[in-house]
């Protein structure tokens, strides 16, 4: 008995465990510290980002695949509406930087993809699923680097659109 009671609790420790690995980052956070390069071969980092203005990083589960095609399309095709705000933006995978800068060029996109190839920053926010992709969630950041909203039910069609409505319902300030 004492045997099986501690194998029990062995158990319950290990599912704790790997379900704090799973953590999300939840609005009021700070935005955890990345490194990632962009498709436009830039290096992108909170330290860099933060204090400066407003950014949005909206996760796609990867590159060349009709949902996320459909994405990025309309974050390009909905730029003018973003451009009016004073923020960042980028969309971001764990897809190698090579594949995303030919993503990235295939759609004729003006704006980069970051590549978490390390999955570290995905993981941290809590957006990295089981299958070792990012779940198509949006997160928007305020200049002070804390997170001001997290959009888990993203409309691929519509995503730039919906994007630029919620910086303009977030308050974050026009150019």
């Amino acid at each position: 008995m004492n045997y099986l009671t501690c194998v029990a609790v062995l158990c319950v420790g290990s599912v704790w465990i790997t379900n704090s690995a799973h953590a999300e980052i939840k609005v009021g956070d700070m935005m955890p510290d990345f490194e990632l390069v962009g498709s436009d071969g830039v290096t992108y980092t909170a330290e860099k980002l933060n204090g400066k203005k407003a950014y949005v990083i909206a996760w796609f589960p990867k590159a060349f695949t009709g949902g996320c095609t459909k994405e990025c399309k309309s974050m390009r095709e909905f730029g003018d509406d973003l451009r009016k705000y004073d923020v960042s933006y980028f969309t971001g995978s764990v897809d190698a930087v090579s594949k995303n800068t030919d993503f990235a060029a295939s759609l004729e996109l003006d704006y980069p993809i970051l590549s978490d190839v390390e999955k570290k920053l995905a993981t941290k926010l809590g957006c990295l699923n089981d299958r070792g992709f990012t779940n198509r969630w949006t997160y928007y950041v305020g200049a002070d680097g804390k997170v001001l909203y997290i959009d888990r039910t993203v409309k691929t069609e519509t995503h730039g659109k919906d994007i630029a409505a919620k910086l303009e319902e977030l308050g974050i300030p026009k150019r």
